[in-house]
């Protein structure tokens, strides 16, 4: 448990200080060339409906053996060497489970080019880190995707990650990516993956779901601490209102709390593939979105995970 708390621990700074650089690999980058090789083998244009689920189930159990397979094997070679090369291997597969300096370089990409009054370059930036279209979007749909991304990126690629990985090790972490990771890649309801990518659409859902929510309470605590930047009582009155309005059971748990402490709304209709989704709003329109938004964003995902980080380590502790 030693080990793996120091592994734990380094992996999130060393994502806290080095987030994703470019020109190293990534195993997000290995899944998403995996999931679309298999997909590419064994999902035929001209197969029926329930043929095409059935293959989604075959894909999320290729995905995951394999995922478990070479991340096991990694870590178990490095202990097999040392307790603390083993700790230092720990502690980098865990460096690469986590996001949250990613999601705020990503972000604060958007939040700069829309302070240098750059709306193009802004659109592109937010292209980037959203799946909904974004030509037609002025500067405050702009500012809004990218805080909506950092508030439901909180959960997916901070604090879920973290508590599997303090569950379960970077195996269990990594099998939290991958299913995550096959979620953004297939789990869309067009005609090409309604089918196919049902099964990790769901499982998804059913991984995040206690995630999600312990997620928000953190956020909630976060709001409360941050400052005059952030309302706690708004962000749990707004939390307990709007946290089911969203087609996905887990989205709109930490968006909720995100805009309730900003005092802001968020969500709302929006275009995808050409094709107009309705969607309630979440939040309190008390006034404008700004660009300055995206950084208080940030730094409530930021408390957050601290929070996460402190009680996955008090936790463990416990466990000594």
């Amino acid at each position: 448990m030693r080990y793996h708390m120091a592994a734990f621990l380094g992996g999130f700074l060393l994502d806290l200080i080095l987030g994703d650089p470019c020109q190293l690999p990534h195993p997000v980058r290995f899944m998403g060339a995996m999931i679309t090789k298999i997909e590419k083998k064994i999902l035929k244009p001209d197969a029926i409906d329930q043929r095409k689920y059935y293959l989604g189930i075959w894909m999320v159990l290729l995905v995951l053996g394999g995922t478990a397979v070479v991340s096991a094997a990694i870590q178990a070679a490095g202990y097999g060497i040392h307790p603390w090369a083993g700790t230092v291997v720990e502690m980098l597969m865990t460096y690469q489970i986590l996001a949250a300096r990613c999601l705020e370089v990503e972000s604060m990409k958007v939040y700069k080019a829309l302070k240098e009054g750059n709306t193009k370059g802004a659109r592109q930036a937010v292209s980037m880190i959203v799946g909904r279209d974004t030509a037609l979007l002025d500067e405050e749909g702009i500012a809004k995707a990218a805080i909506e991304t950092v508030a439901e990126n909180t959960s997916d690629g901070v604090i879920a990650p973290m508590l599997y990985t303090a569950l379960g090790g970077p195996v269990l972490g990594f099998l939290y990516k991958a299913v995550n990771t096959m979620d953004s890649m297939v789990g869309y309801k067009n005609d090409t993956y309604l089918w196919f990518g049902r099964a990790a659409a769901r499982l998804d859902d059913a991984v995040n779901y206690i995630p999600a929510r312990i997620s928000a309470y953190l956020m909630i605590a976060a709001a409360f601490l941050g400052g005059k930047e952030f309302s706690g009582k708004r962000a749990a009155h707004i939390y307990r209102r709007d946290n089911r309005k969203h087609a996905s059971p887990n989205a709109a748990q930490t968006e909720a709390v995100c805009a309730g402490a900003l005092g802001i709304r968020l969500a709302g209709d929006a275009s995808y593939f050409g094709k107009i989704v309705k969607k309630p709003c979440i939040g309190d329109d008390l006034r404008k979105v700004q660009w300055e938004d995206i950084k208080r964003a940030n730094k409530l995902m930021y408390l957050t995970a601290w929070l996460c980080q402190l009680l996955c380590l008090a936790g463990m502790l416990l466990m000594l």
